[in-house]
């Protein structure tokens, strides 16, 4: 299966939402004005774009419709594409600059935090580089357990210390990689939801460790569930107060009908979508594409 075939497959839930939602309004108006401006505005909210993002998609629109001089609704369709690529494009490629590389995976529990980090442990080791995982989700065995197995089954390195400080096994794993000179470190962390204090000084913490020890130019992966669609811009807001979250990584994609949010999130926070998840095996992650992203979207017909 070629990239785009993965890509399109993975949105198609929420593509057949999209297309259903706007083939209505086409079907509905015989020319743009702004009860068609509204009615898409109402269609991009109920596929996950916020409320702002949505309305600011909606102006941009109206001023395209005046400058061209649009009057046939499905006209529309590529200048909206054309919006909506411009929001999500951004820097994808990874910052791997130091010697060892660090990349801090974080997230609420379920996202897919110690998968995704198990997928990019695969892709590292398939390009050459020698990778330590560090299993600083310490207070459950099953998380150290898993990542064990991961590194076992791709091969990988692993610093592992139950009932830890997580700083001190990430602090241990840095040391660790410059000694034996692996190439990069991906970190495991905890789940935590956004709310608990306790729990995310605990990655305020972890940053200020990696920060000293790599002078703060690492990687802060935030990866995001796509099933929870508006709560993601929130998740990814309260997180970004604690990290300096350099890019996003999306899964449950293939299940959902919410990718919209990755729009909004891109939007209002700048953060950019940097890999999604297509799938469940550990070759199931494909760097992110702004205009394949929206191909997906509006041929998924």
């Amino acid at each position: 299966m070629n990239f785009f075939s993965k890509i399109k497959d993975c949105f198609k839930k929420t593509s057949e939402k999209f297309i259903s939602g706007l083939e209505s309004i086409f079907n509905s108006f015989k020319k743009i004005d702004e009860d068609f401006l509204n009615k898409l505005e109402e269609v991009l909210i109920l596929s996950d774009i916020s409320l702002k993002t949505a309305s600011k998609i909606k102006d941009r629109l109206r001023n395209a419709v005046k400058s061209k001089n649009i009057e046939e609704p499905k006209e529309i369709t590529e200048i909206l594409k054309g919006i909506i690529v411009e929001i999500l494009n951004g820097e994808t490629k990874l910052n791997l600059d130091n010697s060892p590389s660090v990349i801090l995976f974080s997230g609420i529990n379920g996202s897919g935090k110690t998968t995704t980090l198990a997928k990019f442990g695969y892709k590292f080791k398939n390009d050459g580089k020698k990778v330590l995982f560090s299993a600083a989700d310490t207070f459950r065995a099953a998380a150290v357990e898993q990542l064990d197995f991961w590194a076992k089954k791709i091969g990988c390195e692993i610093t592992k210390k139950e009932n830890s400080d997580p700083g001190t096994v990430i602090y241990e794993s840095i040391e660790r990689a410059k000694k034996e000179n692996f190439d990069i470190v991906l970190c495991d962390t905890a789940g935590r939801l956004h709310n608990k204090e306790n729990l995310m000084s605990e990655l305020g913490k972890i940053n200020r460790i990696i920060g000293k020890k790599l002078y703060e130019n690492y990687e802060s992966i935030l990866v995001i569930d796509s099933n929870i669609g508006q709560n993601a811009l929130v998740q990814a807001s309260e997180f970004s107060k604690i990290l300096k979250i350099t890019g996003l990584i999306l899964t449950k994609l293939d299940g959902t009908s919410k990718g919209g949010i990755a729009i909004s999130i891109k939007d209002e926070l700048d953060i950019p979508i940097k890999y999604i998840c297509t799938g469940e095996k550990q070759e199931d992650l494909v760097e992110f594409n702004a205009r394949s992203f929206c191909d997906a979207i509006f041929e998924n017909k």
